[in-house]
């Protein structure tokens, strides 16, 4: 199955979308992986029909079509990837959207709206930084950092990133997350005041 799932993905035929979507649900990692690589690969087109498809029942499967979006970067998963990681029953959906809000291609969206969603995927980041699974928030600091890398408004979005990636960075009880935060601090060239 996986061979013919690769097969198939290679193909970049975006008549293969619904069936590569199809291979999300099935109990096979492997599948998953190669279908998600198609779909990425298929980009903005197969979007819309990840959205529509999103399986509610099958976290699996949801998991596996958050993953696709957030790679994809798309703003138009931004209302699922919110929705998904501020409240998701299954922590690796809640990641993979956490992880997901930091990957959006802000330049695809209207610039007069880029201020004002950047300011709700900063919001939930910074909820998702309190997460009880240290996966969720382990990837709201990898998406925190992209975020401040994408910010149309710096001056009043900035401070707040920083203060959270701080937070976490002298905080969080797991050191993974704490190094992620302060790989992030470092990125963005913060980590000699983090320190201090």
């Amino acid at each position: 199955m996986v061979v013919a799932v690769h097969h198939l993905a290679a193909a970049q035929d975006v008549a293969a979308i619904p069936t590569l979507i199809t291979v999300l649900g099935y109990n096979n990692p492997g599948a998953a992986v190669a279908a998600v690589d198609g779909l990425v690969a298929l980009g903005q087109d197969a979007v819309p029909a990840l959205l529509e498809q999103i399986d509610g029942y099958n976290y699996g499967a949801r998991a596996w079509a958050i993953r696709a979006v957030a790679l994809i970067g798309d703003p138009r998963a931004l209302p699922v990837l919110l929705e998904t990681a501020k409240g998701d029953f299954a922590l690796s959906v809640r990641r993979a959207a956490a992880r997901g809000l930091g990957t959006i291609d802000w330049a695809k969206l209207p610039s007069d709206q880029a201020p004002s969603s950047q300011q709700e995927v900063l919001s939930v980041l910074i909820g998702a930084a309190q997460d009880p699974e240290w996966v969720v928030r382990y990837a709201a600091m990898a998406a925190l950092e992209g975020l401040a890398k994408a910010l149309a408004a710096p001056e009043t979005q900035k401070p707040p990133i920083l203060a959270c990636l701080q937070q976490v960075f002298h905080h969080d009880e797991t050191p993974a997350v704490q190094a992620r935060a302060g790989k992030a601090l470092e990125t963005l060239g913060e980590l000699a005041d983090a320190i201090n």
